[in-house]
């Protein structure tokens, strides 16, 4: 099951890089850089990390599994809402404005930052290589 992971976040994290190099394209294209903290986070948050974790899914198994299941569904939601809240924050792509972009972002962060706690905690139980 534990393999699952690694395959899941790969998959997750080779979204996240394309998307991420879309908007690199998109931004060269335009000659505007309105998307740059969007595109670094994308690439950083969503290809690089999920990919190290995949890749950690992968060598290791870690001997609590459900921690697991929390780090991975909170890496891969905490990413994309992130992002997302990032996003409309920053660009207001629909006119939305005031407390809910705010609260995405901040949403989305914050599950992100679980996810890293989990992942950090994870590395000091018992795997097996």
């Amino acid at each position: 099951m534990l393999h699952t992971y690694s395959k899941v976040l790969l998959r997750f994290s080779a979204l996240f890089a394309l998307v991420g190099a879309f908007l690199g394209s998109h931004m060269a294209g335009a000659g505007s850089y309105a998307f740059k903290t969007v595109h670094a986070h994308i690439l950083v948050v969503g290809w690089l990390t999920l990919f190290a974790w995949a890749v950690f899914y992968k060598i290791f198994t870690p001997a609590k599994t459900i921690m697991a299941t929390i780090h991975v569904w909170t890496a891969i939601i905490g990413a994309a809402g992130l992002t997302i809240g990032m996003w409309i924050y920053y660009l207001k792509p629909f006119g939305l404005d005031g407390a809910l972009p705010t609260v995405f972002f901040i949403v989305g962060g914050t599950i992100l930052l679980v996810s890293f706690a989990v992942f950090f905690l994870l590395t000091f139980m018992k795997t097996e290589k």
